[in-house]
């Protein structure tokens, strides 16, 4: 069976063709790349997790607590949305940084249904280790690298990146029109 027989109409929708790299008959899934995205991205996220686990955070937790930090969101919807997690964990997981006492909620004076998160002074002081450790583990993953290859690398995730983002709008589009 060719790669045409398994086309979808987001993916059709595309503004160039699918590749054909893949077929059904000899698939391995230890050769794809998704599988092998997945593998670095697990693996890495347990090295930081190690290197963390003297300030007690965990993999969920150091997420939020950078993406607050850089700013990235100042509500816990959007914190959620960051970090693509569901209203329900994400209570939860502040739970726990706020138990740890590294952030708090405070109701917004002007929509009560809005929480607005802040780090504490602990929890900027945590923050702050997280970019050294992240650099530390993607620069020891990446030895042996040029920095052509790097930059290579980059933009081919970039490319990759920027299609997937592309066919989860297409596929949210097509949602919202059925």
């Amino acid at each position: 069976m060719d790669s045409k027989h398994n086309s979808h109409p987001d993916i059709d929708a595309l503004p160039v063709p699918p590749a054909d790299f893949y077929r059904v008959e000899g698939y391995t899934p230890d050769d794809s790349v998704g599988y092998m995205m997945r593998r670095i991205i697990s693996l890495m996220a347990q090295g930081v997790e190690r290197e963390l686990e003297p300030s007690g955070l965990t993999n969920a937790q150091w997420v939020p607590l950078l993406k607050l930090h850089m700013g990235c969101a100042s509500t816990a919807a959007e914190l959620a949305r960051q970090c693509e997690l569901d209203a329900g964990s994400m209570t939860r997981l502040l739970d726990r940084l706020e138990g740890k006492q590294l952030c708090q909620r405070t109701r917004s004076s002007d929509d009560r249904r809005v929480v607005n998160l802040e780090l504490t002074d602990a929890g900027r002081e945590a923050a702050k280790e997280i970019p050294g450790i992240l650099c530390g583990m993607q620069n020891a993953l990446l030895a042996g690298f040029s920095v052509e290859e790097w930059t290579t690398l980059k933009s081919y995730l970039r490319r990759m990146l920027d299609t997937a983002q592309t066919l989860q709008a297409l596929a949210d589009k097509n949602e919202k029109s059925n």
